[in-house]
């Protein structure tokens, strides 16, 4: 390193001064309404939308059939190469990641402001139709902002910093659509909460207009071939084996997904299938074709790169319109895998059980939240509502604060650590609150926490719930931005939309598919035994994180070591 370089990292503020410089940074402003527009449809689609279907007398078993529209979320990985390598037509001078933003949140403005027009007792079909449309373009804001956020990450407004603003704006939304949209509700009527909502994200495509973007690499328009013809390089019938091969996977994928919405949401009740079914069956499966496979096949692909075997010996141009289809395919389907397998290596085997473990002990419970709160322990629904929606989100919010200090502090792997070791033990609040709460109320009165609950009129009962929660979401908040904050760092910034859609994708099914059988645990054993189970799985995590951190660690080392006389792999 030289002393120029050494001076640079000597004047690059650290810690605080880090955070001080970071929220000076006009993409930190930016991050916050992205994180915000990606929540509110969200929690207005997949939440407070049924609070409105219910007020309406809409029966349960046809709002079930509504939260089916969830699956575009769990699924959004299957249709982002389009958004990664895909240009819209007259758009794209408005930027790389823009063009697709600006009709997304103009999409969903309009959709939020219609629905507010209708009346769900004589217009279910429209609202189911819009409810859908609505879930399929706020999944691809998603994958939009996550590329974003990986794209235009710098040494001031660090992916860590970025990852922790966008999961505040992401809980200030979900406050928004869920609290106070039920406040508002409760005085003017749905029509105004969802019109007023409508508007607010218009508001956000203001801000999009003026957001910074990054230009789209000279690949990602079509117009080359992605340097995958120059010598050395696979042979065009191997790369067209193989995108033939994941593209009939990942198709039949796309299509199982469809084919399902489409017959729960058109078909008579009594010809519906069994959404728990469908997770359960088909869920790894469309794992297995979408990653584990591909990644195999790219793994085989690089490998074989590396090695010299089926590569080209000299160029071979692209003669016609069909080669430069496949070239194109190919950059955008298996390049992406074969990127992140060739770069991680032996390590996406720990990559990915960490990421599939990750946010295990506190997804797979979240359905049995309230049937624990109102069930088992007899709270009323008016403390369930201000426990787990105002003060837990609150703690929440608190929770990804204190990640930004973390991450300035003791750095990304570190806290991601961290947030895996209070994940799992965060469990044990709630082991002991299912088994009376004798240690949070010798907690609670020690560190006269109570005494500041009875403040605002709590007793020790409810007092007790209260600590819970503001343990479990602390925890929660931390562990959420950590491990966003890691999963962009995985993402690479040439195939950031593919990667960290895939990526994040895998931990929802990983909840979904764990559930039924944690629901049969709690019957058999017991509220307090799941949560100790729960809590000793959450150590795999643990264990999987300090791993990776050494891995990283290592990593560093090497990067700074001396140099040897092996060139760098030229990027393609």
């Amino acid at each position: 390193m030289s002393d120029a370089q050494t001076g640079d990292e000597r004047q690059k503020p650290r810690g605080l001064a880090l955070l001080g410089a970071a929220f000076t940074n006009r993409k930190i402003g930016v991050m916050l309404a992205f994180g915000f527009a990606a929540g509110l449809p969200y929690a207005l689609l997949l939440g407070t939308l049924y609070a409105w279907l219910s007020d309406a007398q809409v029966d349960l078993e046809t709002m079930g059939v509504f939260s089916l529209i969830g699956l575009a979320y769990a699924f959004k990985f299957l249709w982002s190469p389009v958004i990664d390598r895909t240009a819209i037509p007259g758009l794209e001078r408005l930027g790389r990641r823009k063009s697709w933003l600006i009709p997304a949140q103009f999409l969903l403005g309009m959709i939020l402001i219609v629905l507010s027009l209708l009346n769900p007792q004589t217009s279910l079909g429209w609202f189911s139709l819009l409810a859908g449309v609505g879930a399929f373009a706020s999944a691809s804001q998603d994958i939009t902002i996550d590329a974003w956020r990986v794209d235009v990450a710098d040494e001031i407004a660090t992916l860590d910093i970025l990852s922790t603003v966008y999961q505040l704006g992401y809980r200030i939304a979900a406050l928004a659509g869920g609290a106070l949209a039920l406040i508002i509700a409760e005085r003017t009527g749905w029509p105004a909460v969802y019109f007023g909502m409508g508007v607010a994200m218009l508001v956000i495509l203001c801000i999009t207009f003026f957001a910074p973007d990054t230009p789209r690499p000279a690949e990602a328009d079509g117009m080359t071939d992605h340097g995958l013809r120059a010598p050395g390089e696979l042979k065009p019938r191997v790369r067209a084996t193989a995108l033939i091969v994941v593209g009939l996977l990942w198709s039949w994928a796309l299509v199982t997904v469809i084919v399902f919405m489409v017959r729960s949401l058109g078909a008579a009740p009594e010809d519906r299938p069994n959404p728990t079914e469908f997770i359960q069956f088909y869920g790894p499966l469309i794992v297995a074709a979408t990653v584990i496979v591909p990644s195999i096949i790219a793994a085989v692909l690089e490998h074989w790169r590396k090695t010299g075997k089926h590569v080209l010996d000299a160029a071979e141009p692209a003669r016609t319109g069909i080669d430069r289809v496949l070239d194109h395919g190919y950059g955008a389907l298996v390049l992406p895998l074969a990127e992140l397998v060739g770069r991680l290596k032996w390590a996406a085997i720990l990559v990915l059980a960490l990421i599939l473990s990750y946010r295990f002990t506190d997804a797979v419970w979240g359905t049995f939240a309230y049937p624990f709160y109102l069930g088992e322990l007899q709270y009323t629904h008016d403390e369930v509502a201000i426990a787990s929606k105002f003060f837990g989100v609150g703690m929440t919010m608190l929770g990804i604060t204190l990640s930004a200090v973390l991450f300035s502090w003791i750095g990304r792997m570190a806290t991601v650590v961290l947030g895996a070791v209070i994940a799992a033990a965060s469990n044990i609040l709630y082991a002991d609150l299912a088994q009376g709460g004798g240690g949070l109320d010798a907690f609670g009165h020690f560190t006269g926490i109570y005494r500041i609950f009875e403040v605002f009129g709590s007793d020790d009962r409810f007092s007790r719930l209260l600590l819970a929660i503001s343990g479990e979401n602390i925890s929660g908040g931390i562990a959420g931005a950590a491990f966003v904050a890691y999963l962009s760092s995985i993402a690479s910034k040439r195939y950031s939309a593919v990667q960290y859609a895939l990526l994040s994708s895998l931990t929802f099914l990983v909840g979904s598919l764990g559930r039924s059988a944690l629901g049969k645990a709690i019957e058999d054993n017991g509220y307090a035994w799941v949560f100790y189970l729960t809590a000793a799985i959450g150590m795999i995590a643990v264990v999987l994180a300090a791993l990776e951190w050494m891995r990283e660690r290592a990593n560093a080392y090497r990067d700074v070591a001396p140099p040897t006389n092996a060139e760098a792999e030229p990027a393609r």
